[in-house]
């Protein structure tokens, strides 16, 4: 029996450590966005878009970042509720950000372009 009190408080000691040495190296850095956070880094260069018809997480109420860099002049719409409309212009480093109120599929469009770049599958 001592031995089996032995492996159980090895096995418990074990796991204890593994659960806080992950919780310790959950901390976020300056360049990575906090977990909950979705950020959407857009690329549209010569008529072409990036990404391209991706199919990206979030979660209700949680705030979604659009990074922009475009040589062309156009217009995000994000099909949510509530609906989201950006203008776009042709400049580097463009930042909209957002959040959708109820669950579903929500596509991210350029009109001007007729492309989609993502649909963000919004759970509760």
């Amino acid at each position: 029996m001592t031995a089996a009190l032995t492996l159980r408080t090895r096995l418990t000691a074990a796991m204890a450590a593994a659960l806080i040495g992950g919780m310790v190296g959950c901390g976020t850095s300056a360049n990575k966005p906090a977990p909950g956070n979705l950020t959407v880094d857009i690329t549209i260069a010569k008529g072409q878009v990036t990404p391209s018809n991706a199919t990206l997480q979030a979660t209700v109420a949680e705030p979604i970042t659009l990074h922009v860099t475009s040589d062309a002049v156009d217009e995000l719409h994000v099909h949510s509720v509530p609906d989201h409309k950006f203008r776009v212009a042709a400049a580097a480093n463009q930042t909209f950000q957002f959040s959708v109120d109820v669950p579903g599929n929500v596509d991210v469009e350029l009109h001007h372009l007729d492309r989609t770049v993502a649909t963000i599958q919004v759970r509760p």
